[in-house]
């Protein structure tokens, strides 16, 4: 699933190619992407209004809260995008051929075998297209009321790159909080963005166990999480994001963080600290990877 480095990079380059474009028109095979506006009649309803809503909108702003990316348009309203496991935001130009979306320069990267399933086509009038390409089709896209939707994002955790989340503000956050250190780490309503491959990889920066009690860390293992939050996101957001899988980037090339991966889906590979094979353990229902000689519990 795309997490904050990917889904920053998409807010970087979205701004950089569709910033105060308009809406002209909008293409879907899969009516169900579209999860609001709600109206009874079921979900060809709600394609329909949702594109007649969005024409001639003109896109003011584009913004990352958490996984969510949010288009401010005019009128007020905002379009709200959760790429949830597989999707990702393409620009470019493409054409219909034998019902399937062809890049029209077959040397664009957006010839990426993943960026091949576009379920949702906005056509914009600076004559460039936005895409939705999601091969598993777990993808939402909601139109909002600005207000109403800035009120539903104010109840998530903390934006953990902003500057006013400080080693002070990380602690209070953890204060009186239960569970594992990872599990806390991925609880949106906690901390904003983080999930299964960033929590994996500072958990192996800062040599901590991703099952240890959130209530049982020290002043110096939270610094170090404190830290490396910030060292591990940033430093992904700079390489614009993990794409070992299915993300891509607005322009269909790959991210570079890869070179920088020590744990996540690294299960049998030497931990590049102390040479100890890299483990893959399972709890909560997902998987954590960790080095057990240098991540003791």
């Amino acid at each position: 699933m795309p997490e904050l480095p990917e889904v920053q990079t998409t807010v970087d380059g979205l701004n950089k190619k569709v910033l105060k474009s308009t809406f002209v028109d909008v293409w879907s095979d899969w009516s169900k992407i579209v999860k609001k506006p709600r109206l009874p009649g079921g979900q060809a309803k709600n394609f329909d209004a949702f594109k007649k809503e969005i024409k001639n909108k003109k896109i003011e702003k584009i913004w990352r809260r958490a996984k969510n990316i949010i288009f401010d348009l005019s009128e007020g309203h905002s379009l709200l995008v959760h790429q949830k496991m597989t999707g990702h935001l393409l620009v470019g130009n493409w054409q219909l051929v034998n019902g399937d979306w062809k890049p029209i320069d077959k040397k664009s990267p957006l010839n990426d075998p993943y960026n091949r399933f576009l379920h949702l086509v906005f056509f914009l009038d600076n004559k460039k297209m936005l895409a939705l390409s999601d091969a598993r089709k777990f993808a939402k896209v909601e139109l909002w009321k600005t207000e109403e939707l800035k009120k539903e994002l104010d109840k998530l955790g903390p934006e953990p790159l902003e500057k006013s989340f400080t080693f002070e503000k990380f602690k209070e956050i953890l204060k009186d909080k239960n569970g594992k250190v990872k599990q806390v780490l991925m609880k949106p309503e906690v901390i904003a963005g983080i999930g299964n491959i960033y929590s994996s990889e500072i958990l192996w920066q800062s040599k901590i166990h991703p099952e240890k009690s959130v209530a049982k860390l020290n002043e110096k293992e939270l610094k170090l999480i404190y830290q490396n939050i910030k060292k591990v996101l940033e430093t992904a957001v700079k390489l614009g994001g993990e794409s070992f899988s299915d993300y891509r980037k607005p322009d269909g090339t790959k991210g570079d963080f890869d070179s920088e991966r020590r744990a996540y889906n690294r299960e049998g590979q030497k931990c590049s600290r102390c040479g100890t094979k890299i483990k893959r353990i399972h709890f909560g229902g997902r998987s954590a990877f960790l080095c057990p000689n240098c991540q003791k519990l």
